[in-house]
């Protein structure tokens, strides 16, 4: 990154947050789903996916900080002809989202490291199993998809001794039909997130009988920034109340 970074455009809600923690003011837009810190103070620019380039380029940012999975391609390729500088950020596992964060922050931004960096590393250094159980992780109905291979979400789960059951599917986020994700033996519980499918007490947990359910905090499951240092403990409460320290045999 060359020169003084003094004002930024994030697509990333984990992002935004993670810039708005260290140095509100730099943060000049954000996206409609960028819900945290309350009270935000950004020019929305739209979603992740559509976001409005426009606008973006209109607020002449020095940096636009986005994520390979979440905004597509085509849109960061197009705010770069326009002569906007791009951080795109890969983050699949725990270790590379501290990495990827301490790259947007004190590379791309040219901030000092963040006092809230250390404490979620430290939150995550001595973290041990928690629960000891094969688990499906669905993040969409109608149509059913689940957590599949090489995902931050099902790394964070896996060291709290959640081991997604889909961790070596060919796909990151396959549709699977119910009924296979209901058969006997392949998980013994399910976790269901608050995002980006929204699963409540009511909606999620009888579609899987014969399944302890989790319902967990999608902002502590997927979020890479502030919400890790928090993460353990309010994850492994879930897990837990669900199955109770050990859980059920492995599966």
């Amino acid at each position: 990154m060359s020169g003084t970074v003094r004002r930024v455009v994030s697509l990333v809600p984990s992002l935004t947050e993670a810039v708005a923690a260290t140095v509100p003011e730099l943060l000049v837009g954000a996206t409609d789903w960028c819900t945290h810190p309350p009270g935000l103070d950004a020019v929305r620019v739209r979603g992740t996916k559509n976001p409005d380039l426009g606008r973006i380029a209109a607020l002449a940012p020095d940096l636009v900080v986005a994520n390979e999975e979440e905004n597509r391609p085509a849109d960061l390729a197009a705010l770069r002809s326009a002569g906007i500088e791009v951080l795109v950020t890969e983050v699949r596992t725990l270790p590379q989202a501290f990495a990827e964060l301490d790259r947007v922050l004190t590379g791309g931004c040219g901030l000092p490291r963040p006092a809230w960096l250390e404490e979620a590393e430290d939150a995550w250094r001595d973290v041990r199993p928690v629960v000891d159980a094969a688990v499906v992780v669905p993040v969409w109905r109608r149509p059913w998809m689940v957590l599949g291979r090489d995902t931050f979400a099902g790394d964070v789960l896996a060291r709290l001794g959640a081991r997604n059951a889909y961790a070596d599917h060919c796909e990151r986020y396959p549709r699977v039909p119910l009924g296979e994700l209901n058969e006997p033996g392949r998980a013994g519980l399910v976790v269901l997130p608050d995002e980006p499918y929204r699963f409540t007490a009511d909606d999620g947990p009888e579609a899987f009988p014969a399944l302890p359910a989790a319902l967990v905090s999608g902002r502590h499951l997927t979020w890479y920034g502030p919400s890790l240092a928090e993460a353990p403990a309010v994850l492994g409460a879930a897990l837990t109340a669900a199955l109770g320290p050990g859980g059920p045999p492995p599966r």
